[in-house]
This record gives structure tokens, sequence and C-alpha cells, in this order.
């Protein structure tokens, strides 16, 4: 049975600007990618979204607007074993809010699309991001 993670794709506003939340991992290959984490036993990957974007960026519940009709779930494999990860898209409501690094990350930056497709590596989520991010600025949210 694949892992389970949950987590945030977090985007601001900034003038004409639509900006995306990417930490870079403390360990392992020291990857690129938004808030997530392992769903815990009995916890939903709704209550998981919420409680690791809390633990590694800082930002609560009421600090993002989150779409929850709009979700992406990605597949892939970490040293040999399947993982899934379901992201919502979430609009952090200030934009100037700063996001605060737990000791899982070892830096942030908030990325244009494109610049956050080349930090990340990833097929899956360079296509996740991309189809958001037409959607936001054509104003289908």
């Amino acid at each position: 049975m694949a892992k389970r993670a949950a987590g945030f794709l977090i985007f601001r506003r900034l003038c004409e600007r639509i900006e995306y939340l990417m930490m870079q991992a403390s360990y392992g290959q020291h990857h690129w990618s938004p808030p997530k984490g392992h769903v815990d036993p009995g916890e939903d990957d709704y209550a998981t979204a919420l409680r690791e974007t809390a633990e590694e960026s800082g930002y609560k519940e009421s600090e993002l607007k989150i779409y929850r009709n709009h979700s992406c779930t990605l597949q892939y494999k970490v040293k040999g074993h399947d993982k899934q990860v379901v992201y919502w898209l979430a609009e952090l409501r200030d934009p100037a809010q700063e996001a605060t690094l737990s000791d899982e990350h070892q830096d942030l930056r908030w990325l244009e699309c494109e610049d956050a497709v080349q930090i990340s590596g990833y097929e899956d989520f360079a296509k996740m991001i991309r189809t958001y991010d037409a959607r936001i600025k054509q104003s289908e949210l």
C-alpha cells in the first residue's frame, strides 16, 4: 500500500504576479516542495494538510483561503516505495505575511509558476501547478 501525504499548494497575489510557496527540505536530497507531510493513523488527508502546513510554514487555516474543491493527487516512488500526495490549492489571505521555517526545512522561496517547476524537478508537479496557475490567471476560482 502506498504511503500517503497531504498538503497545500499555497499561492499569493503580489501586484500582477502569482507566486507559490516552495520549501527546501533539510534532509535527504534537499528537495523543494510545498508544505506537506505524512498522514498519521486515524487522521484524514485534509486534517493532515492543515497540521503539516501549520507545522512547516506557520500558516493556520484562518490565514488561508482554501479551495477544497481544487485538489490534485500525485503518485510517485520514493526509495522504491509508492507514495501518494494530495494537494489542495490555498491562497494566502495576507500576501505580506511571512512564513516560518520549521527544522524540517532549510529555505523557502515564493516563486512564479515556471520557477517553481524548475526547482521541483517533477513532471507531475509541473502539470499540477501549471493547471492551477492558468485557472488563477483566468479568474476561474
